[in-house]
């Protein structure tokens, strides 16, 4: 062995050897430290074992529709809705609303609870989330948007309900078109969107992207004055809005895709 390397060799033994213990046990600490504060994060279209215990329950686990049905249907839309890599796809029918499935409902009624959801919307698409939503069939059938506020889904570049509306309101994220998402933090179509919506004895908020957009509160004088001046004036249902209801995916008739569907009850 060449003496020179040998020599160095021998002085990087030394000085490892001579290292203080109470520095081994601090570097060792801080990598399990750093270990341990490592966020769960669970795969797509299931729960981590934080979510589990803080209470959340899947709407989708990337394969069953069981938890949804057609609005004011007994089973799930026969077409315009398809189970696609993971995904709840609403098939653009190419006719806006006149086509397609229609809107899909949760099985069971919600009252006061937390939405967890990922959206991404096709180009020029229009889509909603609804929540709080009545139910009316048969003789007294009217649309699932005449009873349920609505967060916005929509490219807002290229469709042209993004100009109409006031002040911006009808942009994805906004409780449509009574009050705009701010800040307007939408992702461009063919991206993922996170979404969270908080209903909660009446406050409601919209989270978009880890920003909070919307913040409102229903059955208040404030909510009364504001849907007398929209295009749900004259919705009774919309005025008095449930205390409980179902969520709702909206079939606009364009292509949009959703997963990570959760929801926590409080």
């Amino acid at each position: 062995m060449n003496a020179k390397f040998f020599l160095l060799a021998f002085v990087a033994f030394l000085m490892a050897a001579c290292q203080p213990a109470g520095e081994k046990q601090a570097e060792g600490a801080t990598e399990e430290k750093e270990a341990v504060m490592q966020p769960e994060i669970a795969a797509p279209n299931t729960l981590s074992a934080a979510e589990k215990e803080e209470g959340w329950t899947l709407l989708f686990d990337g394969q069953s529709t069981d938890q949804w049905r057609g609005y004011c249907k007994d089973g799930f839309p026969e077409k315009g809705w398809e189970v696609v890599d993971g995904t709840l796809h609403c098939i653009s029918s190419g006719k806006g609303e006149a086509g397609g499935g229609g809107d899909i409902i949760t099985r069971k009624k919600y009252k006061n609870f937390e939405l967890a959801l990922e959206w991404k919307i096709s180009e020029g698409g229009n889509s909603g989330i609804f929540y709080l939503a009545r139910e009316r069939c048969g003789d007294n059938a009217q649309e699932i948007w005449k009873s349920a506020p609505e967060m916005q889904i929509l490219d807002n570049e290229k469709h042209p309900d993004a100009k109409l509306g006031k002040d911006g309101n009808r942009q994805a994220g906004s409780l449509y078109d009574l009050i705009p998402a701010k800040p307007q933090n939408a992702k461009p179509p063919g991206e993922w969107n996170q979404v969270r919506i908080l209903v909660y004895n009446g406050t409601v908020v919209h989270t978009l992207n880890g920003e909070n957009v919307v913040e409102y509160h229903l059955w208040t004088s404030d909510w009364k004055s504001m849907v007398a001046n929209s295009k749900f004036k004259d919705y009774a249902d919309f005025i008095d809005v449930a205390q409980e209801g179902y969520i709702g995916l909206q079939d606009h008739g364009d292509d949009v895709w959703f997963r990570n569907i959760k929801v926590k009850e409080m």
